[in-house]
């Protein structure tokens, strides 16, 4: 089962948005037992999917990844790293999106997604209107290397193309995996 790690309502009404956390202490442990609580319940493991942000608390003290990293541990979670959203938050708040991808534990991640975003001027709007960006393919294998080759999934909710277009993307994402294996293959023979 997966989820978004965001809250969407306040006093009993909904905000129809997948708003992001303050990341604080207090909403960590918040958050990990939660996801405990749940976890119990349902017998298995909850998969939780990094938002896409617009904007950072100014008291958070943790930053997404590091947040989104403790959580998989202490919680044991596993994490759908949404490689998209990792980009248009890292543009709109500022932030490194490789050190992101390199502070999230290998072995939590259970699904990648890629997606296109609108350019809105001043900041990424995560649409899943467009093609996957050159930024975000570079960060898809980034990703891949360091995480081995994961389900991946292609993301389009508006302005859906053709079936053909929207296999191309997939395609993109196989052969981008299948290179960096071939590379790997390829610099453990000469080791050996």
């Amino acid at each position: 089962m997966t989820d978004h790690l965001c809250w969407t309502g306040v006093n009993g009404r909904s905000l129809y948005d997948l708003l992001p956390l303050p990341y604080t202490d207090e909403s960590l442990a918040h958050v990990i037992e939660r996801v405990r609580v749940v976890q119990h319940q349902l017998g298995r493991r909850l998969v939780l999917e990094n938002p896409s942000t617009y904007l950072a608390y100014r008291h958070s003290t943790i930053s997404e990844w590091d947040f989104i990293a403790a959580l998989a541990t202490e919680s044991d979670c596993g994490i759908l790293l949404d490689v998209n959203n990792v980009y248009v938050s890292s543009y709109n708040v500022g932030f490194d999106p490789v050190r992101y991808i390199d502070a999230i534990p290998r072995d939590r991640v259970a699904q990648i997604h890629l997606a296109g975003f609108s350019d809105m001027g001043a900041y990424l709007f995560d649409t899943h209107s467009a093609p996957v960006s050159r930024e975000v393919w570079a960060l898809y294998a980034h990703a891949v290397h360091r995480f081995g080759r994961v389900s991946t999934l292609v993301e389009w909710d508006a302005d859906i193309p053709s079936f053909a277009r929207v296999c191309a993307e997939a395609a993109h994402a196989r052969a981008i995996a299948e290179e960096i294996d071939a590379v790997a293959c390829r610099t453990a023979a000469h080791a050996a």
